[in-house]
């Protein structure tokens, strides 16, 4: 588990660099959009897609032809190199989707994405169920690769998803015409907002890579050897985090959809809908991390035991769950 989580940190900062920024910028102008004319526009989604895409394909090529000098100079872990190959391909299929999901999301179609999302999940999960099964049938057991061939295949479903719809609503939406001054007013519209968007997440990104790098270097340094590291950095990562962070897809699913109302309203001059907006998420988001963060403190040595069988695992999830109200306002 420790192996698998330690390539996180490299798909997290190509994705940071290819979609985050590009997805929230496409929904704001397709909101703002949606607003001011009266009919949505696929403009936006097409002129992310020309700049991310390239950037995505770039990352693909550097991760996949870098990956031994990545793998033992970056990650300290020489295992990693095939799972950073296969995990590479997974960049632009992610680049795709994010970039219909902004669309849809700035038409406060929430359906394509979640929809997409569970596919995405579904085809993970099963490929690697199908796999292990049959490596073990074989007496062979199965590599943590799998995980990472999962992921990428997973990708590739959610993707071919998100295309799909993307086609279909192109069907029932007559293209509009676009002047070049149109054209340079919406290249500048998304860089203006993804450029900051995606700079502010690389850094965090690679904060949080250099933290998941020396965390089972540091483990090696105090005593435990390589094994001992990895695997306490695994129940970290691969149980106690999970759990932290499962409520905030709630959250997160609030502040995506928040952004398009906020940027229709402020299209229109009605500040005093964005203020109730606003308001209401921060009271709602603070309320629920208060009520998560007394259930992880008393219960979460349970949780451990019960769910992973790891007192440690419990250990991880009662101490980290007094970020918990911070960690949902944040989003």
């Amino acid at each position: 588990m420790g192996l698998y989580q330690l390539t996180g940190p490299v798909l997290s900062v190509s994705l940071s660099l290819c979609a985050a920024g590009y997805q929230t910028a496409i929904s704001k102008l397709v909101a703002e959009k949606a607003a001011t004319e009266r009919k949505p526009s696929l403009k936006p989604m097409w002129i992310g897609f020309s700049i991310a895409m390239p950037l995505s394909l770039l990352c693909n090529f550097i991760i996949y032809f870098c990956a031994d000098f990545i793998a033992i100079n970056l990650l300290h872990e020489s295992r990693t190199v095939s799972m950073l190959r296969i995990l590479s391909f997974s960049v632009p299929l992610s680049t795709v989707h994010s970039c219909v999901n902004g669309y849809f999301y700035g038409r406060k179609k929430a359906g394509v994405p979640a929809a997409s999302q569970i596919i995405e999940q579904l085809t993970r999960v099963g490929c690697v169920f199908i796999l292990s099964s049959n490596y073990l049938k074989s007496g062979v057991t199965p590599s943590i690769g799998i995980a990472i061939l999962g992921l990428t295949i997973g990708e590739f479903s959610s993707m071919l998803f998100s295309v799909f719809a993307i086609i279909g609503c192109c069907r029932h939406t007559k293209p509009a015409s676009v002047s070049l001054t149109g054209y340079r007013s919406l290249y500048y519209g998304i860089l203006s907002m993804a450029l900051p968007l995606t700079a502010n997440r690389i850094v965090l990104n690679i904060l949080q890579s250099i933290e998941s790098v020396s965390i089972p270097t540091k483990l090696h340094i105090f005593g435990y050897d390589t094994t001992t590291s990895l695997s306490v950095y695994g129940v970290l990562t691969g149980m106690a985090l999970p759990f932290i962070y499962f409520p905030n897809a709630l959250t997160s699913s609030v502040a995506i959809l928040l952004l398009p109302i906020i940027s229709e309203n402020y299209a229109v001059k009605n500040l005093d809908a964005v203020k109730t907006a606003t308001r209401k998420t921060i009271q709602y988001c603070a309320v629920m991390g208060l009520l998560c963060m007394v259930g992880f403190v008393f219960l979460g040595n349970w949780i451990g035991v019960f769910l992973f069988h790891s007192p440690l695992a419990g250990y991880f999830i009662t101490t980290l769950g007094f970020i918990c109200p911070f960690l949902y306002l944040d989003t």
